[in-house]
């Protein structure tokens, strides 16, 4: 596209100084626009991670309630067959023993990734 006659050779009659200027500022805030911008993304990834922690936080309570009624159910069929005490430390070393194992595999995974 042609110029006008009457703008002087050397483009702008801006000066130097204020054109950079501009550009500074303009900078600045491109710069703010996005950090402004990840700051949103961030908190609508942080509002979805937190509905799904919640959620896995009451699927882990409901499975440790599952998990006690088993152990009762256990204790419970164990008293039948050998009393009451005898049953309930019958189940207790019984879970305990997989508890330590599920444990022992844990740490034994942990250490191998590192």
């Amino acid at each position: 596209m042609l110029k006008p006659a009457d703008t002087p050779p050397g483009g702008s009659d801006r000066p130097i100084g204020e054109l950079v200027s501009q550009l500074v500022d303009d900078g600045k805030a491109y710069a703010q626009a996005e950090i402004d911008l990840v700051k949103a993304i961030a908190a609508d990834k942080a509002a979805a991670a937190r509905t799904a922690a919640i959620l896995l936080g009451l699927a882990l309570f409901i499975a440790f309630g599952a998990i006690v009624a088993l152990c009762v159910g256990i204790v419970m069929a164990l008293a039948t067959l050998i009393g009451p005490l005898l049953g309930g430390v019958v189940a207790f070393v019984l879970l305990g023993a997989v508890a330590g194992l599920l444990g022992w595999l844990g740490a034994q995974k942990i250490r191998a990734a590192l």
